[in-house]
């Protein structure tokens, strides 16, 4: 599987491979926020024997976010308030060491006035528990898609997403280092790029982890380009990576807008765009993916797990 000779493909050709979803998504509803925009959110995950949701909140005409955890009642997701919120975009979470280690982006405007952005940073906390969660690093400047991951051998693994190396729009890179007091801005700027994954006017970007039992690391994350009338067109991509040999899978797409309900847009230009929040891995090579939609809403859906088939191959296997 990991020595296969493959040829970067466009996000075009890979929505010829693509099958469409048999079931359409479904929407997620969330209260307790008055009329703001609930997106762009985590899978669900189990703290203290509850499940939680970490959503990036807006008003529809704003982009000052801030992440709100939510558990669900009667299915309805409502603010856990005890929790703390975080003025930060685009929430991510996974457990390293039995600590959780939360994240998400933060924005940086030229005046309280005009609010125009001109740059961000990944900005990661870490704690036992949700409670506690303490600043723990901040990433370079303008750099979203920084994620951690634990490896099988206790060393931890960071995926990183840099724009604009030699005429890409952006492109994922990989490191290890062996524990998290390594973990700092040079680290995650000399992490080695993949450079055969997106085409130089195309890009994507490492959404969420997961470490198979053959310790191959299982990559949720999106593709993306602009058409020429500068819209934006997301899609739900995967591929598998050996973290020793670097060697991975091609970028499969594994969901598009299109396989969730119509909704509406923050503009225009987003209709055709999912972000990839987290899977959850279910029985009988099954998952439940969970997105944010046109920047207004998050939905689930049902599909064939992407990481299955190579779960089960053994190193050696994949080696030869």
């Amino acid at each position: 599987m990991m020595k296969l000779e493959w040829i970067t493909k466009t996000c075009k050709e890979l929505l010829l491979e693509y099958e469409p979803a048999q079931k359409q998504g479904t929407k997620l509803h969330f209260a307790g926020v008055g009329d703001r925009d609930v997106y762009n959110i985590t899978a669900p995950f189990l703290n203290e024997g509850e499940l939680y949701i970490a959503g990036r909140v807006e008003d529809r005409h704003s982009e000052e976010s801030e992440i709100i955890f939510f558990t669900c009642r009667d299915g309805i997701w409502t603010p856990q308030l005890d929790l703390p919120k975080f003025q930060l975009q685009d929430p991510f979470i996974t457990k390293i060491n039995g600590e959780w280690v939360f994240g998400g982006v933060h924005l940086y405007f030229d005046s309280e006035t005009s609010r125009s952005i001109i740059g961000w940073k990944t900005v990661l906390y870490r704690g036992k528990n949700l409670h506690e969660l303490v600043h723990a690093a901040t990433g370079p400047w303008n750099m979203k898609d920084i994620r951690l991951t634990q490896l099988s051998d206790g060393k931890i693994g960071i995926f990183s997403r840099p724009f604009g190396i030699e005429g890409t729009r952006a492109v994922i890179g990989f490191s290890i280092i062996d524990s998290f007091e390594e973990l700092s801005e040079t680290a995650i700027i000399n992490a080695p790029l993949f450079r055969d994954q997106f085409l130089k006017d195309e890009w994507g970007g490492a959404n969420e982890i997961h470490l198979l039992k053959n310790g191959y690391l299982g990559v949720l994350g999106h593709i993306s380009y602009t058409d020429e009338e500068s819209n934006l067109h997301y899609h739900a991509m995967s591929f598998v990576l050996n973290p020793w040999t670097r060697e991975k899978s091609p970028v499969k797409i594994i969901a598009t807008r299109s396989d969730f309900p119509e909704g509406p847009a923050k503009r225009p230009n987003l209709v055709d765009v999912i972000f990839s929040g987290g899977l959850v891995r279910k029985a009988n090579n099954r998952a439940e993916l969970y997105v944010g939609a046109s920047d207004t809403e998050a939905h689930y859906i049902d599909i064939a797990d992407p990481f299955t088939e190579y779960e089960a191959m053994k190193q050696d296997e994949a080696e030869s």
